[in-house]
């Protein structure tokens, strides 16, 4: 669940804010919750850049000044101000008894947002080369590796498509994060994780391999991108992921993962799948109603 690390950085309705300290005693409950049920917790920190959504008080806050029409281009100061936010947020995590975080650096938002060179025409130090646009998402990372434990995780959710991301300059700038291991794990957020890239010089392969590939020292690899079997993460595992990540089947089925150890032929059922599965499976009225705005998961006809 994306948490935003300013409250001007909101881009849903019932969004999960990390940005105040008002925020510590829901935030404790849920980490306490969840360590009680035996799992690892993590706040995924996120701000929507210039997606920031006005209806809910969002304060769109581009990268560049013609990104959209009437509003300036954020400042050095205010960048810099975004990036303590997010550090700050993730202090404010390790406070709450989570186990880490996860930087959210995919989908056009903000971190993702400044390493665009389409979304990114900035000419101050934090724009123009590719180490310049990477900047704010090192900074953060270097932030909070600074500011918060040993034991405390790091994780990085990138996407490498669409947003006028280039995928041979990300694939330099993750190289060098692991390298370094400044993350303790990467999350590759594919839209299809069977993708082959079109063009380019990595032209023919997948893009999931693109980044299997990288020596990766102690920092664990995985994806996401439409695993709705068992037989589809094992793949995965085998194309080179220390693990797999699941959307749309954790909320279609929500122990997936047990359903998958205890059956390697488990399947997904097949979308769209009426409101009524849903409501077996304890969605919630307004979860089914969120649900029923993405194509073809809840049937159209189903009350």
């Amino acid at each position: 669940m994306r948490h935003d690390v300013e409250a001007g950085g909101i881009a849903f309705a019932r969004q999960l804010g990390i940005h105040s300290d008002a925020h510590l005693p829901g935030l404790r409950r849920m980490a306490d919750a969840m360590r009680e049920g035996g799992a690892l917790s993590a706040v995924q920190l996120h701000h929507a850049g210039h997606r920031a959504n006005p209806r809910l008080g969002g304060i769109p806050t581009p990268a560049s000044g013609d990104t959209l029409p009437g509003i300036d281009a954020l400042t050095t100061e205010e960048v810099e101000r975004i990036r303590d936010s997010f550090i700050a947020a993730a202090q404010r995590a390790e406070r709450a008894g989570f186990d880490g975080v996860a930087v959210h650096g995919a989908f056009g938002w903000i971190l993702s947002e400044f390493m665009s060179p389409l979304l990114n025409d900035r000419t101050d130090r934090y724009g123009g080369s590719i180490e310049n646009r990477a900047r704010l998402t090192l900074e953060v990372i270097e932030g909070i590796r600074r500011a918060c434990g040993p034991a405390f995780q790091i994780g990085w959710r990138l996407s490498i498509e669409r947003y006028g991301l280039r995928l041979e300059e990300l694939r330099d700038v993750t190289a060098d994060i692991l390298d370094r291991e400044l993350i303790d794990y990467l999350d590759l957020a594919l839209w299809d994780s069977a993708q082959v890239v079109q063009q380019g010089t990595f032209q023919g392969r997948t893009m999931l391999s693109v980044f299997t590939g990288l020596p990766r020292r102690g920092v664990r690899v995985g994806a996401a991108g439409r695993i709705m079997s068992a037989r589809r993460a094992a793949e995965l595992l085998d194309e080179g992921c220390d693990f797999v990540l699941v959307g749309r089947a954790g909320i279609l089925q929500r122990d997936f993962p047990l359903r998958v150890m205890e059956n390697p032929l488990y399947d997904s059922p097949r979308l769209p799948v009426t409101a009524d599965y849903l409501r077996a499976g304890g969605l919630s009225e307004r979860f089914i109603a969120h649900m029923r705005g993405w194509p073809h998961f809840v049937h159209p006809a189903s009350p």
